[in-house]
């Protein structure tokens, strides 16, 4: 034993020793000043251990080893708290402290649900029962007393009366059973403890090995360690509830929920058991995209579909019905049962299922790269989603629930507004034929059907759909080539007047809609109307943005738009099959400018050349002028201002040639005619620009030999000066004997020109005053939307 451990009593015997036998003090000195080297030289042959490591010596350990530790189960824990909580209950009543009685039966409760739910679960607390009849008893106390109360006191008794109705309905046999013979009921059995012995301590090794080795018996264990209980009829709904209370709490495993609610689902037998699970299991697969741009997997989202229409299939061959404007059912996790001739009614909201499964599927498209294969897979599964909007719409039709039916209708209208009649024939053809509906019956006819989808809607009390509905009306229209039933629509409407208060969608729509309309007036050989249709879309240079075909570009000096913006510009895209061809809307626009500046310009002269009908067509016209060396035409613009040029100074053949080169009329269809059309409209703008350009010149002009120079007929360039003379463009006569124009030199006197010089100004004036007005509107909408987002 060392020298440094020696107690005092050791001293004093060696003292005594001393002076007694000094020869026993000797030989006893010489045997321990032995043993300490012996010892000494133990210690310092063995490996020091530190004090951090198990087993390793220090004298503090000793210390702590004295104080032992007492360890106690989750269950212990939470009994111990259930306890407290009731002692504090009591202290309130004492008191009639209802603030007090409130907050502490909150957390009992709480206590009371952990203790009795989960794997290790108990039968409910005597204790609990007992609280809750006195609490009950308090009550009815307070409320044959008449004395002065505090507010915050009845508050608080208030909310304590109205937690007491639930609980008391629950627990009405164990609180009859206490009232009946308190002393007996609160007798609790003794339970026997088993005192196991402590296990030795295994080493690492051997752990790996027990582990390893097992019992006879195993049992399913999840990621966090806990063991999976077997899920039972008896336990469905416990199961269910567990599931509810951890639904977004803080690291709360997802997939583990989505795993737990599948095996709950196959485990479930009767309809009310399927139909509880399947709302929680589709909620909590919509959960799995928390972030604004994210979107579901296709997986996900095909198994939220199949789920969705696994429900609408249960509600509508039972007698339960899903409504949002009922109460909570209670069914105390018990399975009901309904009797014949009984409705059901559950609380739920089966169209923010199939909204949410919409916006997904948008989503997903917009995500996914357009020139993709996976692009064209993710749009077979439309008709699935189309199905499952036409049978919520039949079943909210069932419901007589108009508000439901509005919104499916205007769901089902958007799938279909822009596409062509055979692609919603092919989308009709897929819906089942025992999907009827009362409202829409025309599956056969694509513009009847979408005539009645619409007609619905205008009947709607909300303004939002019955604009939207008449704004995917008139695109629908203008797509079929009915270019004056739009036009009428769109003017009846009056919707140009109000759209600049309208939600970012509807404005979108409705920019969509003037493009079509300008589209559709092109394909009629409507020039002047299609230029004027286009004008206000094309000559901002923000397209892209206008169709939610793509987010804004910064511009240089510009600060970048936060990441927020962008996000919620990205989710107003619209999917790539629904864009409009921007190249071929720029071309037609670009054309129908030609067909309408050349002539004007040509009109003026140089006495009014600021006069513009097309700012962005002149802007390009002069800047391609301003070319010291002009190579052949690459692209569409080069194409249209060789054409433009070659127009101007007479060669209309050359313009044709420019004008049919350019290979983006393929893409429309019925390109021939309206590559005749486009024929026609360049030998008529020829001949008007000549006459424009020479009639200063000539004194008379043959027909014939105009008809011959534009390869038109005589009655066609006799009907063509006859309207310029007409509409007092050109001042001339036609001589019918001689078959000549007869044109008329008349020179403006200098008031004439004072006030044609006066009228050009004012009209300067209005249209920097409209430019600098658009400039600030423009400013005022980005404030607006900053803000808002």
């Amino acid at each position: 034993m060392s020298r440094f451990f020696r107690s005092t009593s050791d001293s004093e015997s060696e003292t005594d020793s001393d002076i007694s036998q000094y020869s026993s003090e000797e030989e006893f000195s010489d045997g321990s000043d032995e043993e300490e080297q012996q010892q000494q030289q133990q210690e310092e042959d063995e490996p020091k251990k530190s004090r951090f490591l198990k087993g390793g010596d220090d004298s503090d350990s000793d210390d702590e080893s004295s104080v032992k530790r007492q360890v106690k189960s989750l269950k212990d824990k939470r009994l111990e708290g259930l306890f407290v909580s009731v002692k504090a209950i009591e202290n309130g009543q004492k008191n009639n402290d209802w603030g007090l009685i409130a907050s502490e039966f909150d957390k009992l409760n709480l206590t009371v649900s952990k203790v009795t739910t989960g794997f290790n679960a108990v039968s409910t607390p005597k204790a609990y029962i007992k609280v809750v009849a006195e609490i009950d008893d308090s009550l009815k106390e307070a409320k044959e007393k008449n004395g002065k109360k505090n507010s915050t006191n009845i508050k608080a008794m208030n909310n304590v009366k109205q937690k007491m109705k639930k609980i008391t309905k629950q627990y009405e046999d164990l609180i009859a059973e206490y009232r009946k013979n308190p002393e007996e009921f609160m007798i609790e059995e003794e339970e026997e403890v088993e005192v196991e012995e402590k296990a030795p301590k295994v080493k690492a090794a051997d752990k790996q090995e027990t582990k390893t080795a097992g019992e006879d018996g195993f049992s399913q264990v999840g990621k966090s360690g806990k063991v999976i209980a077997e899920i039972t009829q008896e336990n469905l709904f416990a199961r269910l509830k567990e599931v509810l209370e951890s639904r977004g709490k803080k690291n709360t495993n997802r997939q583990e929920q989505l795993n737990v609610l599948e095996a709950l689902l196959k485990n479930a037998i009767t309809p009310f058991q399927k139909i509880s699970v399947l709302q929680v299991l589709l909620a909590s697969r919509f959960d799995v995209s928390v972030a604004l741009g994210d979107c579901m997997k296709v997986s996900t989202w095909k198994s939220a579909a199949q789920e969705l229409n696994e429900l609408l299939n249960i509600l509508e061959t039972t007698s339960f019905v899903i409504r949002e404007d009922v109460d909570e059912y209670d069914n105390d996790e018990k399975d009901i049962v309904p009797e014949p001739g009984q409705i059901v009614q559950l609380r739920g909201s089966i169209i923010s299922y199939t909204d949410r499964l919409d916006e997904d599927y948008t989503k997903s498209l917009q995500s996914i790269d357009p020139h993709s294969v996976e692009y064209i897979d993710r749009l077979r599964d439309e008709p699935t989603l189309y199905n499952i909007l036409v049978r919520t719409q039949i079943y909210y039709e069932g419901l007589n629930i108009q508000k439901g039916v509005a919104r499916m209708i205007m769901r089902r209208l958007e799938h279909v507004y822009f596409k062509p009649e055979q692609v919603i024939l092919a989308t009709e053809s897929q819906v089942p034929n025992t999907m009827k509906s009362s409202i829409i019956t025309a599956k056969e006819n694509p513009s009847e059907l979408v005539n009645q989808l619409c007609s619905y809607l205008y009947k709607h009390d909300v303004s939002v759909l019955r604009t939207r509905a008449i704004l995917c009306h008139i695109y629908h229209y203008a797509l079929h080539d009915q270019f004056h039933t739009a036009r009428d629509m769109l003017l009846m409407s009056h919707l140009q007047e109000s759209v600049h208060q309208a939600d970012h969608a509807t404005q979108i729509l409705y920019n969509r809609t003037m493009v079509q309309i300008g589209l559709c007036a092109f394909r009629q050989g409507l020039i002047k109307e299609c230029q004027v249709s286009l004008q206000e879309i094309q000559g901002t240079g923000r397209v892209k943005e206008l169709l939610a075909q793509g987010v804004s570009q910064t511009r240089f000096g510009q600060a970048a738009p936060e990441p927020e913006v962008v996000v919620v510009e990205q989710r107003q895209l619209l999917p790539y099959h629904m864009h409009i061809n921007l190249e071929l809307l720029e071309c037609v626009f670009l054309v129908c400018s030609m067909l309408l500046e050349i002539p004007a310009q040509a009109q003026a002269g140089t006495s009014n050349s600021k006069k513009f009908i097309s700012r962005p067509f002149r802007r390009l016209l002069d800047y391609n002028e301003r070319q010291a060396f002009t190579g052949p035409p690459e692209n569409t613009r080069d194409h249209i201002m060789s054409a433009a040029k070659a127009l101007a100074s007479g060669e209309w053949e050359k313009a044709r040639d420019f004008i049919l080169a350019i290979k983006i009329w393929d893409l429309m269809p019925n390109n021939e005619k309206i590559k005749k059309m486009l024929v026609d409209k360049i030998q008529e703008e020829g001949l008007r620009t000549y006459l424009f350009t020479y009639a200063s010149y000539y004194s008379t002009v043959s027909i014939a030999q105009l008809a011959t120079m534009f390869d038109l007929s005589q009655v066609q360039v006799n009907a063509i000066v006859a309207k310029m003379i007409f509409s007092e463009e050109l001042s001339a006569s036609l001589d019918q004997v001689s078959q000549c124009v007869v044109l008329h030199q008349i020179e403006l006197s200098k008031l004439q020109l004072a006030a044609l010089q006066y009228s050009e100004k004012v009209s300067g004036f209005v249209e920097q005053n409209e430019r600098l007005l658009n400039i600030g509107r423009e400013n005022n909408n980005a404030a607006t939307a900053t803000k808002t987002h």
